[in-house]
């Protein structure tokens, strides 16, 4: 089975998980002389990094992996590995190279009519859901109301953004972050996890990360993620030796190295992974392994559309060491208009749709309509 083509999608869309601020990704089709259409995505989040993102694959990727074998997936990596050794350790490479990994793992599971996880080897059949949120409710007893409902709608765990777009504080005071916490602990008993996710927004120098995060660890919160900027690799390793709380990392990180870097420092407990922007399906458990080795837990990032959510939750399934599975609590037109199945859970647990590939098959009508036209 020989790779045809590979067609780029630019979508816009507002996300009601984010305050209904437009976001942006790439959706990229690639299509084989056996009419198996994979589907996969880059997060480039940014107009101009989407439109860099466009040119590597039309301009790179596509005439050199044009005609190869579709269904070796690994040998492809490879060779946009070797490609684009001078500008890809990492950046718009990466996210290039995800999408069409991504779909090329989509293609070989559609293949054998299986689910992607099939492929993987599956080592959970379900997973507990975390709704993953943005807090930007404008006060405390807001933010607790809103995301006591999910819990009462099934969810079993919520990872709370801080410093995001909104109208909340959250972020930005770090006494009323532990206030929102305690009052959320407060609301939903003991039995509910609560991860915390200091964010790109948040900036917090060491002392005060320090303080905040064993004043959130009275109210039992199982993880803190991205504290700092990931470069200050220092500051991490300084935080760890000074909590007790485990600390996560890796959502900004490129590529199985970079992983393996993290994992020498001692730093961090719970490493995000995101697909669409870590080098694909083939990235990710080549990270996850080392990441596994190590005795540490993999998260798979999943929050863009439906067809990372998709990828992400196979990988999930298929990696040992994953506790639990994200997902965008309020509906929004990438998760629930963009498929005909939206993944979703049920009481509380996320399973592999039975469809082959990665289930998550855009549908054209959706994508024309969220396509970023200049």
């Amino acid at each position: 089975m020989r790779i045809t083509g590979m067609t780029p999608y630019v979508l816009r869309w507002p996300e009601p998980n984010d305050f209904n601020n437009l976001r942006m990704t790439v959706l990229l089709a690639v299509d084989t002389d056996a009419g198996i259409r994979g589907w996969g995505e880059a997060i480039a989040m940014w107009p101009e990094a989407c439109k860099a993102t466009v040119a590597i694959i039309e301009d790179g990727f596509l005439p050199l992996l044009s005609g190869r074998e579709a269904l070796d997936p690994q040998g492809c990596w490879d060779a946009m590995k070797k490609h684009s050794w001078w500008y890809g350790e990492g950046g718009i490479a990466s996210f290039a190279l995800s999408a069409i990994d991504m779909a090329l793992w989509d293609i070989a599971a559609k293949d054998k009519g299986e689910p992607l996880v099939k492929l993987l080897g599956p080592q959970h059949e379900t997973l507990p859901a975390c709704a993953s949120l943005h807090v930007n409710q404008p006060t405390i007893e807001d933010s607790v109301r809103e995301i006591a409902a999910h819990f009462a709608n099934g969810f079993r765990s919520t990872k709370l953004g801080l410093g995001k777009r909104g109208l909340s504080k959250a972020g930005r005071d770090p006494d009323y972050d532990v206030a929102l916490v305690a009052a959320l602990r407060n609301e939903i008993g003991k039995a509910g996890g609560i991860m915390v996710d200091a964010g790109n927004g948040t900036a917090w120098d060491l002392p005060t990360a320090v303080r905040t995060v064993n004043r959130m660890a009275e109210h039992d919160i199982a993880w803190i993620e991205e504290p700092f900027h990931p470069g200050r690799v220092a500051d991490h390793i300084a935080l760890k030796a000074a909590v007790s709380v485990p600390i996560a990392a890796g959502e900004r990180e490129w590529q199985p190295a970079g992983y393996r870097r993290w994992i020498e420092t001692e730093a961090v407990d719970i490493f995000g992974i995101d697909p669409a922007r870590a080098e694909g399906i083939t990235g990710f458990r080549l990270a996850a392994a080392a990441i596994e080795d190590a005795g540490r837990i993999v998260n798979a990032h999943a929050w863009s559309t439906a067809v990372l959510t998709g990828a992400s939750l196979h990988l999930s399934l298929a990696t040992r060491s994953a506790v639990l599975f994200e997902l965008k609590p309020l509906p929004g037109p990438m998760q629930f208009e963009l498929v005909e199945e939206p993944i979703w859970h049920d009481n509380g647990l996320v399973s592999a749709p039975p469809r082959p590939g990665h289930g998550a098959e855009p549908k054209m009508t959706a994508v024309d309509k969220y396509l970023a036209r200049r």
